[in-house]
């Protein structure tokens, strides 16, 4: 089965096209190798790939045939993917609410220059 394929059978990503994309964008590798969307996986191979800033690390345990419900997922596929990659992911994600809260809609002009003053006034010392 193709390497696209096989993630989208298994539910990596919602689409083939998604698949390919990344294929193209060299973020797929099979054993090792970068792969394009055309190559072709078999059982026991090791699949690494990023997406959303998690590198995923996967064993082929057996090709599906269609598309597998969520529930049957891990008959096909062994996740070797580190816990910490999972754990950094959540602390990107509460590291950006400690700055603005979700929902309270964009920026003010004042929330900006407070930004732009916070990233020069660190190292500024004068010189009289």
């Amino acid at each position: 089965m193709r390497v696209d394929k096989y993630l989208w059978c298994v539910r990596y990503y919602k689409t083939r096209n998604m698949v390919t994309e990344a294929c193209k964008k060299n973020h797929i590798t099979v054993n090792g190798q970068v792969s394009k969307a055309s190559k072709e996986v078999f059982p026991s191979d090791k699949i690494t790939f990023r997406k959303d800033q998690i590198v995923h690390i996967i064993i082929v345990l057996d090709v599906p045939l269609n598309r597998v419900g969520a529930k049957l997922v891990d008959i096909y596929r062994k996740d070797e993917t580190p816990a910490e990659s999972f754990e950094h992911l959540e602390l990107l994600k509460l590291s950006k609410e400690h700055y603005r809260k979700t929902g309270t809609g964009r920026p003010t002009k004042k929330d900006r220059r407070d930004l732009e003053d916070y990233g020069t006034d660190t190292n500024t010392t004068e010189i009289e």
